[in-house]
């Protein structure tokens, strides 16, 4: 591919008219917030680099996936690729796995370039311009950060390392909280840790090549390698280092590693925070990190993620890597199965393309949204029926409703029996299942209308 890391990737983003510059100062808060919120709606969306950040050194990018034009190019495809060409062209690539790593010396890699110790003082505001993405998130979050852990009972097992992103408040100047649900590889790797009331050495790597970012966010099997599937999609070996201690695989071309360890036994409340669905995931209490050692590129780029009511940059980013292992699940049992689309809320919602063995008709369908959903714009729609619907309460049919008589699936002609969705938000009686949905980032007007006159002027 024409690039081999996130830098690279800017550069071919630049030269395809996909990469905005901000040079103007920026406020942290909430000038952030509301150029995150507002890059995903405008038109072939582009990333956008914040150069100059009020109180940091450190220039920030975001929506470097938040587009199906980036989408593209992260793939070698030209920017304009339908999503369909897309989804069958990361098909193509993905059965070419696995394409193994290529090790590069520690005094080789870029990411090594700078090394910051506890003896030199860690601290996280000195390197990385952090803020909070929504405004009633509990603090900063890094919101797209690889994380490689390893299996203590089997140290050098390359296969069985995991390279996953997962949400991670920072809590201090060398302390993050991170969030690793049960049924993910790290929280596997924690439970056999803590069994023998150890450590776990982790590395959190930003900024990274967008395809290694697209593999971290995607489910595959224990025993896969994201490096090796990475590798595959690129169609060359991802340039591997080791960690300054704890004998991780890390990304050698990464722009900052934060190395340190999960603290054994030891739980913060962390949260609330933005999350994909569109409202405020709850608090818990969640496993501590202790930041031991940062390497960075000289003048390091800090990526991080935009989280917003959909579309953002999360649901470009989890649209076809939540729809392609689906898809090959399906393929394997159901060989009729022609295409799978799981790209609304994370797979929460699904169509499935096949061909029928069994005769069969679709029934139509009636769907209920709030006021504030489009209802012309399928994106919304989707995330209404995949975060509003309990089936129990929400989904019920109407027998002999009229129809049109022009229907051939009415029987008899002009008589239907509907579907009704309920996909409102529930309020009212129901408070158990009352939500708190993320605000509009303030100062969004303002930041749509220099984003746009930005593009304007770079097209001219």
């Amino acid at each position: 591919m024409a690039y081999k890391d996130l830098r690279g990737f800017l550069d071919l983003l630049e030269s395809e008219n996909q990469l905005l510059r901000v040079k103007e100062e920026v406020m942290p808060e909430p000038d952030i917030s509301a150029i995150g919120r507002a890059t995903p709606d405008m038109d072939s969306a582009p990333a956008v680099m914040i150069e100059n950040i009020k109180g940091y050194n450190t220039p920030l990018v975001l929506n470097v996936h938040g587009s199906w034009q980036n989408h593209a190019l992260m793939l070698g495809l030209p920017k304009n690729t339908s999503i369909k060409d897309q989804f069958f062209n990361l098909k193509e690539k993905w059965d070419k796995y696995p394409i193994g790593p290529e090790w590069i010396d520690k005094k080789d890699a870029p990411v090594k370039e700078n090394v910051i110790t506890q003896e030199d003082g860690i601290n996280l505001f000195d390197v990385l311009p952090l803020f909070r993405i929504n405004e009633a998130d509990a603090g900063f979050y890094l919101s797209k950060a690889l994380i490689v852990s390893k299996d203590p009972d089997k140290p050098d097992n390359y296969d069985e390392q995991n390279i996953g992103t997962y949400r991670v408040q920072v809590k201090g100047k060398d302390k993050v909280g991170i969030q690793p649900i049960p049924f993910h590889d790290i929280a596997v790797h924690l439970q056999h840790a803590e069994e023998k009331d150890e450590p776990l050495p982790i590395a959190i790597c930003l900024g990274n090549d967008p395809v290694l970012s697209f593999m971290a966010s995607t489910p595959i099997e224990y025993v896969q390698s994201e490096y090796d599937f990475a590798g595959a999609l690129k169609g060359e070996p991802i340039e591997l280092t080791k960690s300054e201690h704890g004998n991780l695989d890390i990304p050698a071309r990464s722009e900052i590693v934060l190395e340190g360890y999960i603290e054994p036994r030891k739980r913060e409340i962390e949260g609330p925070f933005g999350e994909f669905p569109g409202s405020y995931s709850g608090a818990r209490r969640q496993p501590t990190v202790k930041i031991t050692k940062i390497t960075h590129r000289t003048n390091p780029i800090f990526e991080n993620l935009y989280l917003g009511m959909p579309w953002t940059e999360i649901d470009y980013l989890m649209a076809l890597n939540t729809s392609l292992p689906l898809y090959k699940q399906l393929k394997r049992d159901f060989p009729e199965v022609e295409a799978v689309n799981a790209m609304y809320t994370h797979g929460i919602g699904t169509i499935v393309s096949t061909k029928s063995r069994l005769g069969g008709y679709g029934k139509a369908v009636a769907i209920i949204v709030d006021e504030f959903v489009d209802p012309f714009n399928l994106e919304q729609v989707m995330w209404a029926i995949t975060t509003r619907v309990r089936p129990d309460k929400d989904v019920f049919k109407v027998p002999a409703a009229p129809g049109m008589p022009l229907d051939p699936s009415s029987e008899p002609a002009g008589m239907h029996t509907k579907l009704v969705i309920d996909a409102t938000t529930p309020t009212g009686a129901d408070k158990a299942r009352d939500t708190n949905l993320l605000e509009t980032p303030k100062n969004l007007d303002t930041w749509t209308k220099k984003l746009d006159e930005l593009r304007n002027g770079e097209e001219k």
